[in-house]
């Protein structure tokens, strides 16, 4: 896998936020910024990977080019996209991409990819087509740290 020249940031670094953004500097990406509601686990997350712990979703968009949004629910995503909350990630959308892998309901993927579309950004598809309710049952995939070992549901 060749270095990518994007400055990451994440909004969201639980487990598997956290995980994620670990993975990506392992293989030698940048991470440039990373937010959590929990100040306690965005400090020791950035500390370690060593970018910084942004005290707001909106600083995260300000210095970085691609967003993941790892968050626990819907209203957690719709008040990272707030429209008037001044540390929304909004804020800085411009040029950026957001990538969502956070289970929402398909109508809060269509409402932020809306709202970040207007404002000049890109965002990544639900991983199913906007409908009124989740799917009955998922697919799931699962990789090892090494990408080498997969298993799929």
């Amino acid at each position: 896998m060749s270095q990518s020249t994007a400055k990451i940031g994440f909004v969201g670094v639980g487990r598997m936020g956290g995980n994620m953004a670990r993975r990506l500097r392992d293989q030698q990406e940048t991470l440039v910024a990373l937010y959590d509601r929990d100040r306690t686990t965005a400090t020791d997350l950035a500390t370690e990977l060593g970018c910084e712990a942004a005290s707001t979703p909106a600083r995260v968009a300000e210095l970085a080019d691609i967003i993941f949004t790892v968050v626990s629910d819907d209203a957690a995503m719709r008040r990272i996209f707030s429209q008037t909350d001044p540390e929304s990630l909004l804020l800085h959308a411009k040029g950026r991409l957001f990538i969502n892998c956070a289970t929402l309901l398909p109508e809060v993927h269509v409402s932020v990819e809306t709202l970040v579309t207007q404002r000049g950004a890109g965002a990544s598809k639900p991983a199913w087509p906007a409908a009124s309710h989740r799917p009955a049952k998922a697919h799931s995939t699962s990789c090892a740290a090494d990408d080498r070992m997969c298993s799929s549901q």
